[in-house]
């Protein structure tokens, strides 16, 4: 069997992810397709609308024939970061190719490639995000700037397929219709951003989400509690309150300086989204701000994600008949660690910064989330 690899939140499934599978088995002329989801924390450093059993239990409704996680200390990364930990397992998975969603597939990756430093620290200032950097030098080399979201993710999924060994194939896949921020829904589209999604489905717009996502997918937006950053506020307030600055210091992401202005910031916010306006400034995004906020509400220390960013692994989430064929498959040659379940065991060594995680999810979402939590099977 031959498989192709997809990198994804789904975040909810909407209908430009369900056109991104089903070209991804029609363009390539794969036999599986294995998804990489990042689980309840995701790559813009915010909680997940639904848990990642429920996105995960859509995608296999999708057409996806093994569901994996992608883990959280990369998962709630930037770009490069959150690239190399869903290719890293892909590769580990056998996989053939990549495909991913771009507002311009013509690009030409290994043109741009070109405008990389040697070294590897050059991108690494602590006052500019990884993307606004690597524009500068790329504006200076090439005349081309990445300006679009997935245009940016694609390129550096093509810097971590360089690295492998056996590189995989690249297939770009252009974006349908609505652009990535797009906050509202086109009258008539049968495509929608998961921003403009998530927007109408906590405004309880059934009406209009129905035309954007597949029914299972409005289904569940309509029946489970739907998770944002406001639900979280009190446990990050109370962490920034009462946690020491040289304490703070140690969050993942935490640029010099950063936690004092946090630690000011947080005394009179009244809301989360008050806390990051009041924060904000010309040197951090809001994005940037927002997933360091995760690492604090979370306590991911910069030395443990670097430890467990050398240590990935392959945590199954679910799986159809296909799916399971191919990983019985691939999983004797499986260059990376394989679970199935988190144990007493593991939630204290090897997974311990998921389990973290989808404990402080759980808070809010009242469901387990890991320990003794056994994959989705389908096989009807």
């Amino acid at each position: 069997m031959q498989a192709v690899g997809l990198i994804t939140e789904y975040n909810p499934l909407h209908n430009g992810h369900l056109y991104h599978l089903q070209q991804a088995k029609q363009q390539t002329g794969a036999d599986c397709t294995v998804v990489v989801m990042s689980g309840n924390w995701l790559q813009r450093g915010e909680p997940a609308i639904l848990d990642k059993w429920t996105r995960a239990e859509l995608a296999l409704q999708a057409g996806a024939d093994l569901i994996v996680e992608l883990p959280v200390f990369f998962a709630t990364q930037p770009a490069h970061l959150f690239a190399q930990g869903g290719v890293e397992i892909l590769s580990a998975l056998g996989c053939e190719s990549l495909v991913f969603g771009a507002e311009h597939p013509e690009l030409d990756f290994d043109q741009l490639a070109t405008a990389l430093p040697d070294d590897p620290q050059a991108f690494h200032q602590y006052n500019a995000t990884f993307a606004t950097q690597f524009n500068t030098v790329l504006q200076q080399t090439t005349g081309v700037s990445l300006t679009k979201s997935n245009d940016m993710l694609g390129f550096c999924y093509y810097l971590a397929n360089q690295r492998l060994g056996q590189p995989m194939r690249l297939v770009p896949i252009k974006r349908q219709v609505a652009d990535h921020n797009q906050t509202t829904i086109k009258d008539a589209s049968l495509f929608a951003s998961g921003t403009a999604v998530r927007q109408a489905a906590r405004a309880g717009d059934w009406a209009a989400l129905a035309p954007v996502v597949p029914a299972a997918t409005l289904t569940q937006l309509q029946t489970q509690r739907l998770q944002q950053w406001a639900d979280f506020w009190p446990y990050l307030q109370y962490q920034l309150l009462t946690a020491d600055v040289t304490q703070t210091h140690q969050d993942d992401q935490m640029a010099e300086g950063l936690e004092y202005r946090m630690k000011e910031m947080v005394q009179n916010a009244t809301s989360f989204e008050d806390f990051l306006h009041l924060v904000k400034s010309k040197r951090y995004t809001y994005t940037r701000l927002q997933r360091v906020a995760t690492a604090a509400l979370l306590q991911l220390t910069t030395a443990e994600v670097q430890q467990a960013q050398a240590h990935n692994y392959v945590r199954v989430l679910g799986f159809n008949r296909r799916g399971q064929q191919y990983l019985h498959q691939v999983k004797k040659d499986l260059p990376l660690p394989l679970y199935t379940k988190i144990n007493k065991d593991l939630r204290l060594h090897g997974l311990e910064l998921d389990y973290r995680a989808g404990r402080v999810y759980q808070l809010i979402n009242e469901q387990p989330q890991d320990l003794y939590r056994k994959p989705l099977i389908h096989l009807a």
